[in-house]
């Protein structure tokens, strides 16, 4: 058998089916990155980068964070996060899938269940995956489905603890979740909310603290992602302070990984002050949020308030190959196929951020329209 001959046909496969992915350049306007406010190329925080290296703060941590690797940045950090999302405490993963997979994979524990919403994120899968617990599909943001299920499972003999997996505002829809209803519903329970707010951090909330907050938060997890609106790296776990505690004990993709850069750390510090004072960032991108939705309704965008305008096409093929003219126009738009989104479902992801001008979103309007007929969307 010749080597990698398994691979080579599943390759060939997924390009058959229009599912081979591959690595592209960033070119043309950004329509496709998760950097809201435009922080990640933004004077202010090479500035901050600019200024921890001067007073001696490290490039790499050289250890895991229970070995060599903890610096004052990261335990600085963790209390200036604490504090800014309303919590008790916060620890520092390296990326929002690492956390994820920690929280999902640690916390629950053999007997309890998990709830999460079929939408969730690959990472929260990875986590359940990883865990001791039963783990069980609610349908889309159907509150009366998750009290359904706990109900369900409680009338079964299920006597452990239920926890709740589920975003505050989801990356491939752009709708948002209602937290308030599952947080009611949790402490009825005695359950707990996860919330993952990737793309809400920083573009949500008062201070852009995220949608969770200002919620109940005895029964009330968060994860706050860095490399998305705060333009940075990493994530930020928040929650009760044995929350902290159990991960830094029993949390694998914790103990044994490198500890993320101090600087880092840094920079994360510089983007939760920024995004603290940025009203007029979110205002900015709220008149470009406002104006995309306009300008793409008629091509067949659903209704909604968020950066994010899944545009369904249905077909993978043709999903692609309007991407790709896109991409030829100048517009870096990329398309979603399965498994990321449900079969069928296909999509272009148009994500808006400041780094585009209003002009460049209607030149985006305009060049749609003249490859998609609406007939040719359908609906969300």
């Amino acid at each position: 058998m010749q080597a990698f001959e398994a691979q080579a046909r599943d390759l060939a496969d997924l390009a058959a089916r229009g599912r081979g992915r591959s690595l592209i350049a960033r070119e043309g306007a950004d329509f496709a990155s998760n950097d809201y406010l435009g922080l990640a190329a933004s004077p202010q925080l090479s500035e901050a980068v600019a200024t921890a290296l001067a007073r001696g703060v490290p490039i790499g941590s050289g250890g895991s964070r229970l070995l060599r690797g903890n610096h004052p940045e990261h335990e600085a950090l963790e209390a200036e996060a604490a504090a800014f999302f309303g919590r008790e405490s916060a620890l520092y993963f390296s990326s929002g899938y690492a956390a994820n997979a920690a929280l999902l994979g640690t916390l629950p524990q053999r007997g309890d269940l998990v709830l999460f919403d079929e939408l969730v994120h690959a990472s929260a899968h990875e986590g359940m995956r990883l865990g001791r617990a039963e783990a069980q599909p609610v349908a889309h943001n159907d509150v009366a489905a998750f009290a359904e299920a706990i109900a369900a499972w409680r009338r079964g003999g299920g006597a452990g603890r239920v926890w709740i997996a589920v975003e505050s505002l989801y990356s491939m829809d752009g709708d948002v979740a209602p937290l308030a209803a599952l947080s009611a519903l949790a402490e009825a329970d005695g359950a707990i909310l996860l919330v993952d707010e990737a793309h809400a951090t920083g573009v949500c909330g008062p201070q852009g603290q995220g949608l969770a907050y200002g919620l109940p938060p005895a029964n009330l997890i968060t994860l706050h992602t860095c490399g998305k609106a705060l333009g940075c790296e990493g994530a930020l776990v928040t929650g009760p302070a044995i929350v902290r505690d159990f991960l830094v004990n029993r949390g694998r993709a914790f103990i044994f990984s490198t500890a993320p850069s101090p600087l880092m750390a840094a920079v994360v510090r510089a983007a939760l002050r920024i995004i603290a004072e940025g009203n007029a960032l979110r205002s900015a991108l709220a008149d470009r949020v406002a104006a995309a939705r306009i300008a793409l309704a008629p091509l067949g965008v659903p209704a909604g308030e968020s950066q994010i305008l899944p545009l369904i096409l249905g077909d993978d093929v043709r999903t692609m190959a309007v991407a790709t003219a896109l991409q030829d126009s100048g517009f870096d738009v990329r398309g979603i196929r399965p498994p990321t989104v449900p079969a069928g479902t296909s999509r272009l992801r148009i994500s808006i951020t400041n780094n585009v001008a209003l002009a460049e979103i209607a030149a985006l309007a305009d060049r749609l329209a003249s490859l998609l007929p609406a007939t040719e969307t359908i609906a969300a």
